[in-house]
């Protein structure tokens, strides 16, 4: 029997492609939907600049308007910049540490993201969180991992007394699934969309752009986008992707 999901859901929304991709999953899927971003310091956060308009853009792709409601924005710079910085966080090289992580891992991103995204969601009567947490092909996070999401989603629904869902639709989709994805959600259109107005470059850059999107070409995000993309528009389409 297929759980019944809850009405309402809050989207981690960072202005990128796999988070757009989740915006129109969510849309797709839940009565109401809303956002929250998070500016944390981030060196790319031009991303931040993106998500007005690709969260204006998804919407008008299908009959989702009514479902959108608010957007919301956290600043946990300080929090974070008092922890310590990281390749993700200030202008660093991005190498691997000697925990086998890449330097651009900041510690507790993802838990903190949930925490508040949870509290939000609870004072606004939401049910379900929805994130692009992947653990098929990503830079190694372990806040990425299904089962810390899974721990979360515990955490969460016993630090708060009540139920709550994290739902991560992308968990075991590669790149070119996520890129596929968004294809059977909102077509071409949804495609092009998520290449040229959402942000995943850790560099922040915006000013070159390639086939799968803008970026420096040589960071670790934008190594799996190219990559990704590649290998969607090497192989042909899939009916089960949903």
């Amino acid at each position: 029997m297929t759980p019944t999901l809850p009405i309402t859901a809050l989207v981690l929304f960072s202005g990128g492609q796999d988070s757009g991709t989740c915006l129109a999953y969510a849309l797709d899927r839940y009565d109401r939907v809303e956002t929250i971003g998070f500016f944390y310091g981030q060196r790319h956060a031009v991303e931040l600049e993106c998500r007005v308009p690709l969260r204006d853009g998804i919407v008008r792709l299908r009959s989702w308007r009514g479902q959108l409601g608010a957007d919301h924005m956290l600043d946990i710079a300080p929090a974070l910049a008092v922890i310590g910085t990281t390749a993700m966080t200030a202008d660093i090289a991005i190498t691997m540490t000697e925990a086998g992580l890449p330097s651009t891992f900041v510690p507790g991103r993802n838990l903190l993201f949930l925490t508040y995204a949870a509290a939000l969601a609870y004072r606004r009567g939401i049910s379900a969180l929805v994130g692009g947490m992947c653990e098929t092909d990503y830079s190694g996070y372990p806040d990425c991992r299904s089962d810390t999401m899974a721990a979360m989603q515990l955490a969460l629904g016993l630090g708060l007394d009540r139920s709550i869902m994290i739902d991560t639709p992308l968990m075991y989709r590669d790149k070119a699934a996520t890129w596929r994805l968004a294809e059977a959600l909102g077509g071409g259109d949804l495609v092009e969309m998520l290449r040229v107005k959402s942000h995943s470059c850790y560099k922040g850059v915006r000013s070159v752009l390639h086939d799968w999107g803008y970026g420096c070409g040589d960071c670790p995000a934008c190594g799996l986008r190219a990559s990704g993309w590649q290998r969607y528009r090497d192989t042909p389409p899939r009916m089960d992707i949903l």
